[in-house]
């Protein structure tokens, strides 16, 4: 029996408003064969986390352009810890400084994917970085 496909929540936190690379990149997540959960704008640390658990997903995959990275990202980083879900692969997609990539990381961030980044790149990290499900028999 095949493996189950890996989860994605691929969220838009804070007041940021342009969605339109979080659903080009859930769009190509999805035809890449992985099952992808778009929470949609305006989410807060805590809805996010949320929803991930409750969706028992692989992988978040955070969509920020509004320049909101250093206090949103962390804080749903903390909430992933808080909630034993610190296994749960957390990358990041946008526009973040380079001076701010390190704050990033030092939060669980496992990875940065700016403007420009083949989807195949993304694709890629997030199959080799997610943990394997096994089928339930």
């Amino acid at each position: 029996m095949p493996a189950p496909p890996i989860r994605v929540l691929v969220a838009k936190p804070g007041l940021d408003g342009h969605d339109r690379g979080a659903k080009i990149i859930a769009r190509a997540l999805r035809d890449a064969g992985m099952e992808v959960i778009y929470t949609g704008l305006r989410q807060t640390p805590e809805m996010i986390v949320s929803a991930a658990i409750q969706e028992d997903v692989d992988c978040i995959g955070l969509s920020i352009l509004s320049g909101a990275h250093n206090a949103i990202v962390p804080r749903i980083a903390a909430l992933l810890r808080e909630q034993h879900a610190e296994d749960v692969l957390l990358v990041l997609g946008g526009t973040i400084p380079a001076q701010d990539e390190p704050l990033m990381k030092a939060s669980g961030v496992a990875a940065i994917f700016g403007p420009g980044t083949p989807l195949e790149a993304t694709i890629d990290f997030i199959r080799t970085h997610t943990k394997p499900r096994t089928a339930l028999t």
